[in-house]
């Protein structure tokens, strides 16, 4: 067993994802997601401003330019992240002239300011835009104006800026006349200072103005803004090395995942770690408040939710942002009826590993070991390995077709028609054999995927999601969804086939839908036909000519019964329901899974049921084992290092292999804090998690059990933490029933404790909080059923 850890430790997954070295700190911690109102900044430091730009340069913000309501501004404050205070910036050199809708970067140890709009607001003379670079050196305090050779960019304000490369490059904006989409870039360590043009390929956004931009992993981001007739919602993504734009689109996966934020303008968006955040703007007349969340993982949009006690800023158009650590900073901003803001607010960002749970399942798929039962699918019989586990837990369709093809396997051979085999082992044919005559292979090989994913790709085979090929095969997925009910998967399919029928694929639909008997898709097609704007360029098709009477007559009858005619409400989305792969999976551990175990875990004299496949899927200790030898009567004893976690880290330990999840009582988070080490988890998620949790929840109420937990796992620094906690409060601690149960050892160590502390009398930070729900992807949402089984009902 020790063996298969030290191999384990030797070759993990992925050991760039882990880190080793992380240390408790103790002390005050912000909650995550939650929103902090900062101190205003006061008039005589600088004025309340929108159109401005702001930049984070070591622990400081700096703020420059933008527009009070009646002036142009072109001064410099600077806010401290340490001593929470505002500050004027001496300033030498010749500073920019006032103005706003401006950008601002900082490269190295420089601020460089770019364009903007000039003039005289109130005069509305000399009003302008510009072209002009400066360079602000926060060592000396100094403004520098650059000069040029050769060509330059076309003066513009409201544009978009970034550095790349130690380059500077300028995107799109206004120039008074027209929105631009052009692009320059300018390198800001030669000193020949020059523009040059891009030359840009793919598909650029449109001519657009009042956007920010982000850079992330090699590219730079634009999301929105203002495009007149052409404004979008879309993601676009600038690859720096190959200078070529694309639309960041996942319209065609069929999944479970948020809408992106409303088209909008004035709005920021910053990066941290893997995600983009976008907050702010105007949307459509509407100053939205909502922090929306872009993660470049999974490509999937989500609403950011705050804090319960979070100060939240209100909506706001022409603000700026930026991120110092793992915090996001806003100031200013025009906010309802035109009036400049001089608020500063703190969001504090949540900087966890991502959740790999559907990668690991979709990799032990893909790889084929472990599985326990062949699928013959279709007429033809193609054999699908699986694994009993996933198929139960997802599809009660497929869990009694499992116990059917269990009893009828038991009969056989008890009858001496079949010989049993041993247990299966890492890459053997499963004996265990289930029919599926009902199902065609690549629709049901997409429903596998989903099962094991809760996310299939139709456009794997045709890139066109439009595609005649590519409706029928989301309409047998569909079908197959009833067969297997399984709901999400079929509402992801009806939400997929409206988004996407037109002229040329709706009367194959219709024909196909008609004879699957899918009653709400041939709904929905029929609607789509008999609409006066598709109705003449259908009915005069080559395709309509062609297809079955019954249908044709079904078509002109309802053409001709105006109760049937479309209204707004009809054409309202579905919401898309059923149970995720978290919460299939939580129902499954929790004792719905019992019946399927092939192995089982003790810890001490606990014992619990578990399934091979799921483990070995999730951590590389396990699969290891398996795939080396089959444990001694099918028990696996369970430790982290040399010690043996107790029962409820155990179960905190299973909840997390088998969903995912990272809500657990504070003491468990010592026992597994090294757990994704030892056990070769894909990343550390479940490491920080636990530090978190540590770090911010030890309590009076669970000093004693934190100190227990420390001495069993020999972590010297949170036990010394914890007996400097209960010196500190030694009367209120030892009042508690649990000191009781402490061995002479740690009573002893508490007395020594509090001896210690009366000497130096040294005092502690008493920090108590809770641990914020962790991210969109641990929250399960809560389905009925996923309550009662936490409620254990």
């Amino acid at each position: 067993m020790q063996n298969i850890a030290k191999m384990i430790t030797e070759q993990l997954r992925n050991p760039n994802e882990l880190d080793i070295s992380l240390r408790m700190e103790f002390g005050p911690f912000e909650t995550v997601h939650k929103w902090k109102r900062m101190s205003e900044c006061n008039e005589f430091v600088g004025a309340r401003r929108s159109k401005h730009t702001a930049v984070a340069y070591k622990d400081a913000i700096y703020v420059f330019g933008g527009d009070n309501g009646k002036s142009m501004l072109n001064d410099l404050i600077r806010f401290d992240i340490k001593e929470k205070s505002w500050t004027k910036t001496g300033c030498m050199g010749t500073r920019p002239a006032p103005r706003y809708h401006h950008s601002a970067v900082v490269h190295r140890s420089s601020m460089f300011v770019f364009g903007g709009y000039t003039g005289n607001i109130l005069a509305n003379s000399n009003l302008t835009n510009k072209n002009d670079l400066f360079e602000y050196k926060f060592q000396n305090a100094q403004w520098v104006q650059w000069k040029f050779t050769g060509q330059e960019p076309v003066p513009r304000s409201a544009h978009g800026a970034a550095v790349y490369d130690d380059k500077l490059w300028i995107f799109a904006g206004y120039d008074g006349n027209a929105r631009l989409n052009d692009m320059w870039t300018i390198n800001l360590v030669d000193e020949n200072h020059q523009w040059e043009r891009v030359e840009q390929k793919g598909e650029c956004p449109p001519t657009c103005c009042n956007f920010p931009v982000a850079v992330a992993r090699g590219k730079m981001f634009v999301f929105s803004g203002q495009s007149g007739a052409k404004i979008t919602n879309a993601l676009f993504q600038f690859d720096f090395e190959t200078h070529t734009w694309s639309r960041v689109c996942t319209e065609h996966l069929l999944r479970s995942a948020g809408p992106a934020p409303a088209r909008r303008y004035g709005h920021v968006m910053l990066h941290h770690a893997r995600h983009l955040y976008v907050f702010g703007g105007a949307a459509d007349s509407t100053l939205p408040s909502d922090l929306h969340c872009y993660d470049l993982d999974t490509q999937m949009w989500s609403v950011v939710h705050p804090a319960p006690d979070s100060q939240i800023p209100s909506g706001r158009l022409f603000h700026a942002g930026a991120v110092v650590g793992d915090a996001m900073y806003i100031f200013g901003g025009t906010v309802d009826n035109n009036v400049r803001s001089g608020d500063l607010y703190r969001f504090q960002l949540s900087n966890y590993p991502r959740c790999t749970l559907h990668d690991d399942f979709s990799r032990i798929l893909k790889s084929q070991q472990f599985c326990d039962v062949t699928l013959l699918v279709g007429a033809d019989q193609t054999t699908v390995f699986a694994h009993q586990a996933m198929l139960a837990a997802r599809s009660q369709y497929l869990r009694a077709k499992i116990k059917e093809a269990k009893e009828e396997l038991a009969k056989r051979i008890a009858a001496g028609e079949e010989e049993a085999k041993a247990e299966c082992s890492y890459k053997s044919r499963p004996q265990l054999t289930v029919v599926l005559p009902e199902a065609t292979p690549d629709a049901f090989n997409m429903v596998l995927n989903y099962i094991y994913t809760d996310r299939i790709d139709p456009t794997e085979k045709d890139e066109d999601p439009a595609s005649p090929a590519t409706i029928l095969l989301v309409m047998e997925v569909l079908r197959l969804a009833l067969r297997l009910n399984i709901p999400r998967l079929r509402g992801l399919c009806a939400r997929y086939l409206r988004a996407n029928l037109c002229y040329s694929n709706v009367l194959q639909a219709l024909h196909a839908a008609h004879h699957a008997a899918l009653t709400c898709i041939k709904e929905y097609c029929l609607r789509f036909v008999v609409k006066d704007y598709n109705f003449t360029a259908i009915v005069m098709s080559s395709e309509f000519e062609q297809m079955d009477q019954r249908l044709m007559v079904e078509v002109i009858r309802r053409r001709h019964q105006p109760s049937h005619k479309m209204s707004a409400n009809n054409e309202q989305e579905e919401e898309v329901i059923g149970t995720t792969l978290e919460q299939d999976m939580c129902v499954f551990a929790g004792g719905g899974g019992a019946e399927l175990a092939d192995v089982k875990l003790r810890v001490a004299g606990a014992v619990r049921p578990a399934h091979r496949s799921i483990l070995a899927a999730r951590a590389a200790y396990f699969e290891a084992m398996f795939r080396s030898f089959s444990p001694q009567d099918n028990v696996v004893n369970i430790q982290i290092c040399d010690t043996v976690p107790s029962e409820e880290a155990f179960d905190s330990l299973l909840r997390y292999i088998y969903y995912g999840d990272t809500n657990m009582p504070t003491e468990d988070s010592l026992y597994l804090f090294q757990a994704p080490i030892y056990y070769g988890f894909t990343n550390n998620r479940l490491q920080v998690f636990c530090k978190h949790n540590l770090q911010s929840n030890v309590s009076l109420e669970n000093v004693l059990a934190i100190l227990q937990a420390a001495d069993r796992m020999r972590a010297t620094d949170i036990k010394e933490y914890a007996l400097k906690m209960i010196a500190h409060h030694f009367e209120l601690v030892t009042r508690q029933d649990a000191i009781k149960n402490l061995a002479q050892p740690l009573l002893l160590d508490i007395i020594w404790a509090y001896v210690d502390g009366q000497r130096f009398d040294t005092p502690l930070p008493l920090q108590p909080r809770s641990l914020p729900s962790s991210s969109s992807a641990d929250t399960l949402t809560e389905d009925p059923e996923y309550i009662r089984h936490r409620s254990g009902k």
